[in-house]
């Protein structure tokens, strides 16, 4: 991505997050000092070409607010859902207006997703983790 891109999606995730929705600023009150569990999640997060609701960098888990308009434009939501995955991101979906009337079960099904990731990395553990040690190995060995 060239430096005029990455700029511009910086630009432009600030401006988000200046005018969030009622659904994103909610969570992100419920999110936001590492509230959820001490995990630290990132708002209006410039991710490649995107910019994702939430991003929490430990589980590479983007949390994505679907308000109305996400039903007039399942196609595009779904490409860049699988660009996301593509690029190794998880990517959970929560309506805006779930948030909104249930937030503790909004939060419940982030702590599920956070569960989740964590039960696949103890079965899968990352190749770059060697010896139990947490030490990045070096491919060109």
């Amino acid at each position: 991505m060239s430096p005029d891109v990455k700029r511009k999606m910086v630009e432009v995730a600030r401006q988000f997050r200046k005018e969030p929705t009622k659904s994103e600023a909610l969570l992100w009150q419920a999110l936001r000092g590492k509230k959820l569990d001490g995990i630290k999640f990132r708002r209006q997060q410039p991710v490649g070409n995107f910019v994702v609701d939430f991003y929490n960098s430990n589980y590479r888990l983007v949390i994505e607010i679907d308000g109305s308009i996400h039903n007039e434009q399942i196609e595009y939501d779904q490409a860049r859902q699988d660009i996301l995955e593509e690029l190794g991101l998880n990517v959970l979906r929560l309506k805006a207006e779930f948030v909104e009337k249930n937030l503790p079960l909004a939060l419940g099904e982030i702590r599920r997703k956070i569960s989740e990731l964590k039960l696949q990395e103890s079965e899968f553990p990352s190749p770059f983790i060697g010896e139990g040690l947490g030490e990045r190995k070096d491919t060109n060995e």
